[in-house]
């Protein structure tokens, strides 16, 4: 009998302290990932503003090919909007809230079961060998605590996601 409290009583304080823990981690989180690419804002901007051409180089779409997408609104540019439906990449969607042409798109992200949606964008600077793109995407876990758990390894997570979809933008935007 003294090993089963004993044994309740740690595992007790045990999640207490997981508890602890994961309510002292931040609730904010930021990723952010920039390239250089050999190409025009102008030939850049479609790739990103237009929803039907992230299949192109997004690396969600290329790893579930069988990914289903329903797209709303515009073709492209504000409120350009997409939801999709994926065993691996889960469901969820994006909708663009503002795009000044060949400069800068900003999205809402939102995935199911994850609380609150992201928001990003991505910035096109002209440079001289080309367009400085970054992407940006940056959300809180606040009221979610599954989500404030991830929180804190957010750019680990998603980063590679972001660096290899901006590698396939470049890919793509340079053979243009």
């Amino acid at each position: 009998m003294k090993i089963i409290k004993w044994s309740a009583g740690i595992l007790i304080t045990a999640i207490a302290l997981i508890l602890a823990i994961a309510y002292s981690l931040p609730n904010e989180y930021k990723v952010s990932r920039s390239v250089l690419i050999r190409s025009t804002p102008a030939v850049l901007y479609p790739l990103i503003a237009t929803p039907k051409e992230w299949k192109n180089w997004s690396v969600w779409n290329q790893r579930d090919p069988n990914m289903k997408m329903e797209f709303s609104g515009p073709e492209s540019g504000s409120n350009a909007a997409w939801e999709w439906k994926s065993e691996s990449q889960g469901n969820g969607g994006m909708k663009l809230t503002h795009a000044g042409p060949n400069r800068l798109i900003e999205y809402e992200l939102h995935f199911e079961g994850m609380g609150k949606p992201s928001t990003g964008s991505f910035t096109l600077e002209a440079e001289p060998n080309g367009t400085k793109v970054t992407w940006n995407m940056q959300g809180s876990s606040e009221g979610n605590f599954m989500m404030k758990l991830f929180a804190p390894f957010m750019d680990k997570m998603v980063g590679p996601d972001f660096e290899a979809g901006l590698s396939n933008l470049k890919k793509l935007a340079e053979k243009k």
